[in-house]
């Protein structure tokens, strides 16, 4: 079994539970922080993950490796039977090993037993893997033009994902 095996078959995926406020904050600040800066939509939805994703129908899941938040994703409720996929990373040390595609495949199967009819990306053209990621999974770009300005500065890249 090589090593990327063994990483992700000590993995979990489970959901939000109200200790994980932290731990949610920690995973997205630092990957954000990498990469772009923080932005004051990041610091809405970091500092109050049960007010602005949980509260108005979304959902957070982690991947765990014993007691470690190793990765997360979000899905943020945008509109009657649509989310967002959002605040999606995994850890540098578990990266490559399969699970942002476990985090994802998980985000979708949980958005459709929601009754989500479609899944909307903003990313930025930077992150390669990801972009990669999430087209090996069926989302498609779409054309800017066609929607609201983001809220935030970094997004360049639109996708979407219809699930009916």
């Amino acid at each position: 079994m090589s090593g990327s095996q063994t990483q992700q078959s000590n993995i979990t995926i489970r959901h939000f539970q109200p200790s994980d406020e932290a731990a949610f904050r920690r995973l997205n600040e630092a990957w954000i922080a990498h990469y772009f800066k923080i932005e004051p939509e990041d610091e809405h939805v970091l500092n109050h993950p049960q007010f602005s994703i949980l509260d108005p129908g979304g959902k957070i899941l982690f991947a765990v490796a014993g007691n470690e938040h190793v990765g997360c994703v979000a899905l943020i409720r945008i509109a009657d039977r649509e989310f967002e996929v959002a605040k999606m990373t995994v850890t540098p040390l578990y990266r490559g090993a399969g699970i942002g595609r476990m985090l994802l495949s998980a985000a979708i199967d949980t958005a459709r037993s929601a009754g989500a009819t479609r899944l909307y990306i903003e990313t930025n053209h930077t992150l390669g893997p990801a972009i990669h990621l999430y087209e090996s999974l069926g989302f498609k770009r779409i054309d800017p033009a066609r929607l609201a300005p983001s809220p935030y500065a970094r997004a360049n890249v639109f996708m979407e994902m219809f699930l009916v």
